[in-house]
């Protein structure tokens, strides 16, 4: 088991789902969902000023405020800033998000934007430091032709920010927190970074980090936390449900669902859960501190302790590399992971 502080940290929370992603969720299953994480053992929670607009800020933060603040570790993240807007009051859904707090979104990555959006995180949140401070969705990804600006306050202004918050212990860590890892090998280059959460970029159906990321992550002395490891649902749900299947946040492309098709082969061969091989997959390689999947209901916390403790045989692992299904650089996983606590 993976530990910081003495702290399990292999499986841990995303928190986007309690800022109402897509879909409500009140305050009484928020609340029961994170207690179903904290008695299932996760003591690492994710979270940012975007999910929700504030939102899941708030709900993790005062649950947590009630836990010893020695016993968890929180990570949020800055890159947006919140400016309030009454006019807002009772919209319906803004950025994917049902019934947001009323505030407007403008991103910041600057010195002033930094250390504004830590100061606010810890209002909402209610507690006294962050323990990893995230530097959400700069790249191309989210910002096209205006990624060189935005990482230009960052080497120019944010980073230094986000340092001078380490040195003095107001956060335990920095990092990216981000869908495409071409972002982190770019901010390696500014100055040093402790983790990364990287959502969706190294799974059972993607590999291409192994080549040069992933070890220069080892070499840099940075860990990854890793997000999207159902790739969006369909490494979850597989090609046999009826339903949609989603890959990316969109449809999932015709060569995606083949794939997906011949994995599941794989596992009804050595009787295997799709969903568990996904979940467990990421967790071999030495560069991957932890998963952090999206969860909005106890029974959802429920299943993925389930999967993450679900044995696999190893000739499951080695069958998908003879089949080209996984880069044999892969590092294979060989027992059932730990979650800790």
């Amino acid at each position: 088991m993976l530990q910081s502080g003495g702290v399990g940290v292999r499986l841990g929370f995303g928190g986007a789902a309690l800022g109402n992603l897509y879909r409500a969720v009140d305050d009484r299953v928020a609340e029961q969902t994170l207690a179903a994480a904290w008695d299932g053992g996760m003591r690492l929670f994710d979270t940012a000023p975007y999910y929700g607009l504030g939102r899941s800020e708030q709900r993790l933060g005062a649950f947590l405020g009630r836990r010893p603040r020695d016993a968890f570790r929180i990570s949020t993240k800055v890159g947006r800033l919140l400016e309030p807007d009454a006019a807002l009051a009772g919209a319906g859904e803004r950025h994917g998000f049902v019934a947001p707090l009323p505030y407007r979104v403008r991103f910041d990555y600057s010195y002033d934007g930094v250390m504004r959006s830590h100061e606010s995180s810890l209002e909402r949140l209610g507690l006294d430091r962050i323990d990893i401070l995230l530097v959400h969705d700069i790249g191309v990804a989210t910002h096209g032709e205006d990624a060189a600006r935005h990482f230009a306050d960052l080497a120019e202004g944010g980073y230094r920010a986000l340092d001078e918050l380490r040195r003095a212990g107001d956060v335990g860590m920095i990092g990216l927190g981000v869908n495409e890892w071409q972002a982190c090998v770019e901010a390696m280059t500014i100055g040093q970074w402790d983790r990364f959460l990287l959502a969706g970029r190294y799974t059972l159906l993607e590999q291409e980090p192994l080549h040069g990321f992933l070890p220069g992550c080892l070499a840099h002395g940075a860990k990854i936390i890793l997000g999207g490891v159902f790739n969006s649902g369909i490494l979850a749900s597989g090609t046999r449900t009826g339903g949609p299947m989603h890959y990316n946040y969109q449809p999932a492309p015709p060569e995606v669902i083949a794939r997906v098709g011949e994995i599941e082969a794989v596992c009804d061969a050595h009787a295997v859960d799709l969903a568990a091989a996904a979940l467990q997959f990421p967790l071999a390689h030495p560069a991957v501190e932890a998963v952090i999947p999206g969860l909005a209901r106890p029974a959802e916390v429920d299943r993925a302790l389930t999967l993450a403790g679900r044995a696999i045989p190893d000739a499951f692992w080695t069958d998908l590399v003879a089949r080209g299904l996984v880069d044999p650089a892969a590092p294979l996983p060989v027992s059932p992971v730990d979650v800790g606590g």
